[in-house]
């Protein structure tokens, strides 16, 4: 499969990230809007206003008329979104519908951690076709060592108790994943069988966010050792070796599908372009909250939905870099013999105050290689085992 080293024309945004609270009831110690470089949601106000929702609503359908788009993405983000209310909830959702019209269809997905959601939430949810996702990270003193309320005190139970309310009964429909951020000290196997215990159709294991100058948790930059690597290869035996699918896990699913030749479902691996952007609770419009790791202002674009139109983002020199393939790596990614899987992992994971800006390898760059070739090499062994049970049966009278 030929690498495209270089995209001629700016491709489409298809998700619109929406900011809809700025603020959470969780104080998560490895969260990437209050715990970051970037302290910028001080200056936002907290909740979204009835005009940005309104000039966003006609943004996104400017950009599908613009581009003849049929199915764009709306992610109800925060902050907590939930915070927001429901009234404003609503109103987003039906207004950016509205405008969009019958020329696309809007698939809409609140992404919660699952304090309020309560049966109210979910039958709103029901009534608007919004599905939901839950971040919870395995069971209860894996959860609650990270995610807790401000005084402290755990959020496991309650929001144990959420999932289960979304995964059972008439709102299983609305159900949409789990997200999951590695903690090395947790049972892989573990921690993937206690969120399978609630069938999500997907679960998506998200690496610490991190990056050369402040590396991620048990990542020491310039050792080989592998340790995120070994713990989702544990994740990957007990997914893959099961006789039955029984749920969706992307990061692996994007893997087996890039080995094979494929193409990766997000921009995390492979050469994927970026595809989304981010609307702030004031209308200014980021590339991508999670690079508030990096430095501060690293997600702002200076652009404005009551002013400029999304083409306008397409064209901010990062976007630009992010969706020209393998040209908008370091050379040391380009000459990898891994790029067109790797694709030099997760933009914000490059990032190096050195100087060097985000032209770098990921700071988890042994993971990934460690992981890409276990993969490779089930996922080859498997294929090999079919194709001379295929050879067999050929030559049988």
């Amino acid at each position: 499969m030929a690498l495209s080293s270089y995209r001629t024309a700016a491709i489409p945004f298809h998700t619109f990230v929406l900011k809809v609270h700025s603020r959470c009831d969780l104080a998560c110690d490895y969260c990437y809007m209050y715990r970051a470089a970037d302290q910028g949601w001080r200056d936002q106000p907290r909740t979204m206003s009835p005009a940005v929702v309104a000039w966003t609503a006609r943004r996104i359908a400017e950009h599908v008329r613009a581009h003849d788009l049929r199915h764009v993405a709306v992610v109800l983000h925060g902050g907590e979104p939930l915070l927001a209310g429901p009234r404003l909830v609503r109103r987003a959702v039906t207004e950016i519908a509205g405008e969009v019209g019958p020329r696309a269809r809007v698939h809409t997905t609140v992404q919660t951690n699952g304090m309020r959601l309560d049966d109210a939430w979910l039958d709103l949810f029901g009534e608007l076709g919004a599905r939901v996702g839950v971040s919870l990270d395995g069971g209860r003193a894996a959860h609650d060592r990270h995610r807790v309320r401000p005084d402290g005190r755990g959020s496991h139970d309650r929001v144990s108790r959420a999932v289960a309310r979304l995964a059972t009964g008439r709102h299983r429909k609305l159900f949409a994943g789990l997200l999951c951020t590695i903690d090395l000290r947790n049972d892989p196997v573990a921690t993937y069988e206690e969120l399978l215990r609630h069938r999500p159709p997907q679960i998506d294991f998200l690496l610490p966010l991190g990056n050369w100058s402040a590396p991620p948790p048990g990542r020491v930059p310039g050792q080989s050792d592998t340790p995120y690597a070994d713990w989702l290869a544990a994740v990957f035996d007990r997914w893959y070796a099961a006789p039955v699918r029984e749920t969706e896990v992307r990061v692996l699913g994007d893997l087996v599908a890039l080995v094979l030749g494929g193409r990766a479902r997000g921009e995390t691996l492979g050469l994927e372009p970026v595809r989304y952007l981010v609307v702030e609770t004031d209308g200014s419009v980021a590339l991508d909250d999670t690079l508030r790791v990096a430095y501060h202002g690293a997600s702002r674009t200076g652009l404005h939905v009551a002013l400029d139109s999304f083409d306008e983002v397409l064209r901010h020199p990062e976007v630009v870099a992010r969706q020209s393939g393998a040209s908008g790596l370091g050379a040391l990614c380009r000459a990898c013999s891994l790029l067109r899987v790797c694709g030099g992992g997760q933009y914000v994971h490059r990032y190096d105050a050195d100087g060097s800006g985000f032209g770098n390898p990921s700071v988890y760059c042994p993971d990934l290689a460690a992981l890409i070739r276990y993969v490779h090499r089930r996922v080859a062994a498997d294929t090999e085992r079919l194709r001379r049970r295929a050879g067999v049966r050929e030559g049988c009278p």
